[in-house]
């Protein structure tokens, strides 16, 4: 998230005929990695926006478990787990895209209506945590 220009978070637009438009950078745990770790290294690798460029809030933690059809695995069905943290951008840089078509910033106003089942809830337990 960042708070200039405007309290905005980050949304990536993923590639052409994608079933959901949107995501937000994440990916796979590399051997020795905590969760923490990972984070930082897949929004590095996906944005350009390393961990010196975020204040990390880890008292945030999302997490969402869905079973999903695997790529890796010849589309076989397998259980995913999310793991989200809240990141603060300190100042603007520029978005260094690696595996998505575009990107938005999207004004922080919620409710948000974007995603039913993956960014939703995600936004919704980010605005409890925000008001408390």
């Amino acid at each position: 998230m960042r708070k200039q220009p405007e309290k905005s978070f980050l949304l990536m637009l993923k590639n052409p005929g994608s079933k959901n438009l949107y995501d937000i950078p994440k990916g796979h745990i590399e051997f020795g990695e905590d969760e923490v770790s990972c984070a930082l290294r897949e929004l590095s690798e996906e944005t350009g926006i390393f961990a010196e460029n975020i204040d990390l809030d880890t008292n945030f933690r999302y997490t969402d478990t869905y079973i999903t059809k695997y790529k890796r695995f010849n589309g076989e069905k397998v259980e995913k787990t999310v793991v989200v943290f809240l990141g603060w951008l300190k100042q603007e840089v520029n978005l260094k895209l690696t595996e998505h078509s575009g990107y938005q910033w999207v004004d922080w106003n919620p409710p948000h209506l974007i995603q039913e089942k993956t960014i939703n809830p995600l936004l919704s337990q980010l605005e409890r945590y925000l008001l408390a």
